[in-house]
């Protein structure tokens, strides 16, 4: 049975903080990687759930930097984990499975926005490279541990920039269209929701299940390849759309679809406001729901398809 794609509704809303969800749930002995869980809305995600005894791992690309937002956590382990790297995403899930550690929580947090148009060592587009493969990558080399966890659940951070655009399947990597950061940006935030709607499909008979997440709009270093006055016009924007949240309320949805009971036996949806998101129209002219092209399962498995394809990498059985 597939889950239904509208608000159940929680009781939440844009105002609820990651804490607030969390309230006096325990977590102690669960274990987490958070990716990108050292800033922003990453930070704020593994501060609520250690609080609550969960072991979080937080993998960095900067493990300085990591160590100095991490310092005053208990339950925190640091690691080290470049998403645009094949060969290090490896090596990090191989030394977490060597740790016979089961995974209870994985939260694909970390993200690239805007960057001029780079490519990783293999010719792909940094965003979809980013934000979409590696952790397609990083889940699948993960797999046994979520599966060993009974119950594990995975969160893929999306974004409303997937409303932008679908997956451009005849040129997904800007090989023959002009580059437009904020299309490619788009582009890889609709593969973020369509890998958790592939993945909830496979990972529901072994007891993992998985969404994608509308964190609101928060500003955080993921605007840091913006010049300043993208950066102004992008928060007068926003701005008109709806009031920005701080980070402690952008974390909220990721954790609540980590750990909450209200999501028991559900899975493969979009959230936002710590809520399932509204299922709108491709002319919806609002701004929050999640827009067909991030929810079609035929678009999921065409992109699971081909994710397998330019990574090299298959979920193992």
């Amino acid at each position: 049975m597939t889950t239904t794609q509208k608000p159940l509704p929680s009781g939440y809303s844009a105002r609820t903080t990651a804490r607030e969800v969390i309230g006096t749930t325990r977590l102690d002995g669960a274990i987490a990687i958070v990716t990108g869980g050292y800033v922003g809305v990453g930070l704020e995600t593994t501060r609520a759930l250690s609080a609550a005894g969960a072991t979080v791992i937080v993998p960095a690309r900067t493990p300085d930097k990591a160590h100095a937002a991490l310092a005053d956590m208990a339950h925190v382990e640091r690691e080290s984990l470049d998403l645009s790297e094949p060969a290090s995403i490896d090596a990090f899930a191989a030394r977490f499975l060597a740790s016979g550690r089961p995974l209870h929580i994985l939260v694909n947090n970390a993200g690239v926005m805007a960057p001029p148009n780079v490519r990783d060592a293999r010719g792909f587009e940094c965003h979809l490279a980013t934000n979409h493969l590696g952790h397609f990558q990083l889940t699948a080399r993960l797999w046994p541990a979520l599966r060993k966890a009974q119950g594990a659940r995975v969160v893929s951070l999306s974004s409303r920039g997937h409303q932008r655009t679908a997956i451009d399947f005849e040129d997904p990597h800007f090989q023959r269209r002009p580059y437009d950061k904020y299309t490619a940006y788009g582009q890889s935030k609709t593969a973020n929701a369509l890998f958790a709607l592939a993945l909830d499909a496979r990972g529901k008979a072994h007891r993992v299940r998985a969404f994608s997440v509308h964190p609101g709009a928060v500003m955080t270093e993921l605007v840091r390849s913006l010049p300043d006055e993208e950066v102004r016009a992008a928060v007068a924007a926003s701005s008109a759309i709806s009031a920005f949240k701080n980070t402690e309320q952008g974390a909220a949805t990721s954790v609540w679809c980590a750990m909450s009971p209200q999501l028991e036996s559900l899975g493969g949806v979009y959230c936002e406001d710590a809520d399932i998101a509204e299922a709108v129209a491709a002319d919806f002219p609002g701004h929050s729901g999640v827009k067909p092209w991030a929810r079609d399962p035929d678009q999921a498995e065409r992109l699971w398809t081909k994710s397998e394809a330019w990574t090299g990498v298959k979920f193992t059985e």
